[in-house]
């Protein structure tokens, strides 16, 4: 029989409680590398999702995601008329937290270009896309908003037509989907008594100059809406994006951006490069650090877990010496060991982190790379730590076995 089985054998209950051990301690390694790529995937779901070949942002601003990005509407169709556009539309983007069944619910609000975009291209999961220009949303199944749900945000209530998987924003929350217009009336709402405070500030700086002195008529306009008023700007878009023709010429398309000096243009690669080394960057480096640290520690637990096994073994591995056990026989007992301890350890940490990561408020993404990435450290690991034992069992003299 081999002599690592029947060793474990005979300390059976303290090897499998180790084994469970140092499993956990590996499912927490784990946990931590699908935190990593869980998070690099959902900064990126906006702008994979949206489908944008360039960026056209706010000069001299690195786009909607590094900081506050503000457009007016009329670039949409200055974008549209560069040859080698085909498609642009408004991309309305920002994060709102309101009260709901008793409970603050979180929500990243994305706006659509609709018609052009009416969600055609999200990951549905129920119901369906946009169909009218208001009143209606997409939700992520993360916010736990039902089909048909009706939600009131600012003056308007939504109706929930369709809810989505998997679409959540660099901040963990889940996003919504609107029609552009929806998203900056729900971004630029304002109560009653402040629109009705604006209008009488501005009707008395009317009066305060000739010009309205002279002109009733302008000191009614100005107390009246927004809209009625020509000098007053619409609400601003937070970026405008982009599609090529196929086999446009870039660089040609970029170039006549360069002539506008009102904006900055990104390309999807610099877009989404931005992005992780923005706002997620300092998160995605702490939790590379904390998984290094934790695959550090596994390795010197299992070292010292090796080790004290041996100690355990001193007498009869010197009885092996003294009976003309060669080295090798020795040793394979002691690595032998160790890699069955890494492997059941790696098995268990599998096992329990399918059970357990769904569970996690933030989303764990354990992809197939990782996992073999991680069972060859494993691997690397239990040999490692095998040779401090292997360094104690080839110390032992043979005549300690008659000590």
């Amino acid at each position: 029989m081999n002599l690592a089985v029947r060793d474990i054998r005979h300390s059976l209950g303290r090897f499998v409680l180790t084994t469970i051990g140092v499993g956990m301690l590996l499912m927490v390694v784990m946990g931590m590398g699908g935190i990593y790529r869980g998070l690099v995937d959902d900064a990126l779901v906006v702008t994979r999702g949206v489908g944008a070949d360039l960026w056209v942002v706010q000069q001299s601003t690195r786009g909607p995601f590094a900081e506050v990005s503000r457009l007016p509407r009329r670039v949409v169709d200055r974008v549209a008329a560069v040859p080698g556009v085909t498609d642009a539309r408004e991309f309305v983007f920002h994060t709102i937290q309101r009260e709901h069944r008793g409970k603050p619910l979180r929500m990243g609000v994305l706006g659509l270009g609709w018609p052009t975009d009416k969600g055609e291209g999200l990951p549905m999961v129920a119901g369906r896309v946009l169909a009218q220009n208001h009143y209606e949303m997409i939700a992520d199944e993360s916010l736990g908003l039902a089909l048909g749900e009706r939600l009131r945000l600012g003056k308007d209530t939504y109706t929930v037509v369709g809810v989505t998987s998997a679409m959540v924003s660099s901040g963990g929350d889940g996003i919504a989907c609107f029609t552009s217009r929806d998203a900056q009336a729900i971004q630029f709402d304002e109560p009653g008594e402040s629109v009705r405070l604006e209008r009488q500030a501005r009707r008395v700086r009317a009066g305060e100059i000739d010009f309205g002195r002279t002109q009733p008529s302008v000191l009614d306009r100005a107390s009246g809406s927004s809209r009625a008023i020509v000098a007053l700007p619409g609400p601003a878009v937070s970026a405008v994006i982009a599609r090529l023709m196929p086999g446009a010429d870039t660089d040609a398309v970029l170039r006549t951006f360069e002539g506008w000096s009102d904006i900055t243009v990104y390309s999807a690669a610099q877009q989404e490069d931005l992005l992780l080394k923005g706002s997620v960057d300092r998160a995605r480096r702490q939790i590379l650090l904390f998984r290094v640290l934790l695959t550090i520690i596994s390795a010197v637990i299992m070292a010292l877990i090796i080790y004290t096994l041996t100690l355990d073994k001193l007498h009869p591995i010197a009885l092996l010496k003294l009976i003309g056990a060669p080295n090798h026989v020795i040793v394979g007992l002691i690595m032998q060991q160790s890699l069955i301890m890494g492997a059941l350890a790696y098995g268990v940490a599998y096992l329990i982190g399918q059970q357990l990561f769904p569970l996690f408020p933030r989303r764990v993404l354990v992809a197939g790379d990782d996992l073999l990435r991680l069972g060859a450290i494993v691997l690397v690991i239990s040999v490692l730590a095998s040779l401090l034992g292997i360094w104690k069992a080839m110390r032992v003299a043979p005549n300690e076995a008659i000590g």
